[in-house]
């Protein structure tokens, strides 16, 4: 499960909220909720921004989340993950 999906699971729990209720609030089916949240699907940045408004979240917390999830897909099991992380930190 990713990081995402396991907080926006969390957020939607928390607040008493149905996932039909929420994938149609998003435009997507509750299938694709239940994939996103168990991180077998990727959301798309406008959904966290909506996901953030519908669970009243911290969007900054969710997009750095979303991101992070997408950097570690990108990179996961690439022996030079590590330097080109290093080499990224050192531009910003």
């Amino acid at each position: 499960m990713s990081s995402f999906g396991e907080r926006v699971k969390q957020l939607r729990e928390q607040k008493n909220l149905l996932q039909r209720h929420v994938a149609g609030q998003l435009d997507i089916d509750t299938p694709m909720l239940s994939k996103i949240e168990r991180g077998e699907r990727k959301a798309k940045r406008e959904q966290v921004l909506l996901m953030a408004k519908i669970y009243e979240a911290d969007k900054d917390e969710l997009l750095t989340l979303w991101l992070s999830d997408r950097i570690n897909e990108t990179i996961n099991n690439e022996p030079l993950a590590g330097d080109a992380l290093k080499l990224e930190k050192k531009k910003f």
